[in-house]
């Protein structure tokens, strides 16, 4: 078998295009009628046997990128005449995307809303959506301050640092936090996300949970403290910062790199991002109430105060519709997904986001609702 992998990815530049003419192309959709551990499964890489072929099209969550592309690579690999195009350009523009009809499927850190759902219909033709939380992450507190790599900070200093607040790493509320540590008297410079992010409502969500009195503002995919300095997507998060010196930021943890990492508040303790905290996280917390059984979202409790767990977590979710008008692109879209929750897609992801594999439990209801993925 030709084991040739094809990682085509829809730029920014040549995004205009790409969407103008999947729009002419894509197939409408419609309906027919919590454990910890990683979820031991028996779907298979080839999700087609590798008979499949065609181009699929996605773009959505750039926390998601790094593994989408090792889902995509191993999918591809399994399927040599299939071309899975992925464009991370957040959480926002995919649905948004998605919702028009722009792509086949999408990428967000956030749950569709109600308003997104209902939106949605149109594009699935009345139908249900398909959503999958595929991947599983803690939102790293970044920073950049020379000699220092690790601090403590709970949600409410996090609050006033990026409320402007705070405005000195030697603040008397960051200094009490972390006694023993020399903390300079460099300015604080908050960096937040400039696009509408999914990132951003998981941060949002565990501030206002935990710091509701420092934190006037309702959870948002848009932050919504205005001005301050800001940047677009994980990677530019991560340069801004970088090319910073007393800035700080959120990020999905695998983005991390050499910057320092803050120990988040959790009950007495203060917990460092790891998957196992985020998973642990994701199991202890609810199933939204009132979706279709082929929309799996979660609802974090953000307010865990248990020490093994890391409350501050991004659970990212792969979106479609549950039935297309065309034959291939069900097959596709189903194939890629089945990839994607199997055993070996969410080690794939591990290895090279360092992301959390789903549990049992979730790949059991994320099969179910593969399964529903028809042709009308």
């Amino acid at each position: 078998m030709d084991r040739h992998v094809k990682l085509s990815r829809i730029t920014r530049a040549g995004s205009a295009v790409a969407i103008g003419a999947l729009a002419l192309t894509l197939a409408a959709c419609g309906s027919d009628d919590n454990s910890n551990g990683a979820a031991e499964n028996t779907s298979s890489a080839a999700a087609g046997g590798g008979d499949l072929s065609g181009e699929l099209n996605g773009a959505g969550s750039s926390a998601q990128g790094s593994a989408m592309d090792a889902w995509r690579s191993g999918f591809q690999s399994a399927n040599n005449g299939v071309t899975v195009n992925y464009d991370p350009i957040g959480s926002g523009d995919g649905v948004k995307n998605f919702i028009s009809g722009a792509v086949q499927y999408a990428g967000s850190d956030a749950y569709l809303s109600d308003d997104d759902i209902a939106s949605a219909k149109t594009t699935c033709q009345g139908g249900d959506v398909v959503e999958l939380p595929v991947y599983i992450s803690p939102i790293a507190i970044v920073f950049n301050l020379k000699g220092i790599d690790s601090l403590n900070l709970d949600a409410a200093t996090v609050a006033g640092i990026f409320n402007g607040k705070i405005t000195k790493w030697n603040d008397p509320a960051i200094a009490k936090l972390n006694d023993g540590v020399s903390l300079p008297s460099t300015a604080i410079t908050p960096v937040h996300r400039s696009d509408d992010s999914g990132t951003t409502q998981n941060f949002t969500e565990w501030i206002k949970a935990n710091a509701a009195d420092a934190w006037p503002y309702d959870p948002s995919k848009t932050f919504p403290v205005k001005g301050g300095q800001s940047a677009e997507k994980t990677s530019g998060i991560i340069q801004t910062v970088t090319a910073g010196q007393g800035t700080i930021s959120y990020a999905d943890a695998s983005q991390v790199g050499t910057l320092g990492s803050a120990k988040i508040k959790v009950g007495d303790s203060f917990v460092a991002h790891s998957p196992e905290g985020a998973a642990a996280a994701v199991s202890k917390s609810k199933m939204v109430e009132g979706r279709a059984a082929s929309d799996i979202a979660i609802d974090i409790d953000r307010t865990l105060t248990d020490a093994s767990t890391y409350p501050l977590v991004l659970v990212s979710y792969d979106i479609a519709c549950t039935t297309y008008t065309d034959a291939n692109t069900a097959k596709l879209v189903k194939g890629l997904f089945s990839y994607i929750i199997s055993s070996e897609g969410q080690q794939a992801a591990a290895s090279a986001a360092g992301s959390a594999p789903i549990s049992q439990d979730l790949f059991t209801k994320a099969e179910a609702a593969v399964n529903a993925i028809k042709t009308s």
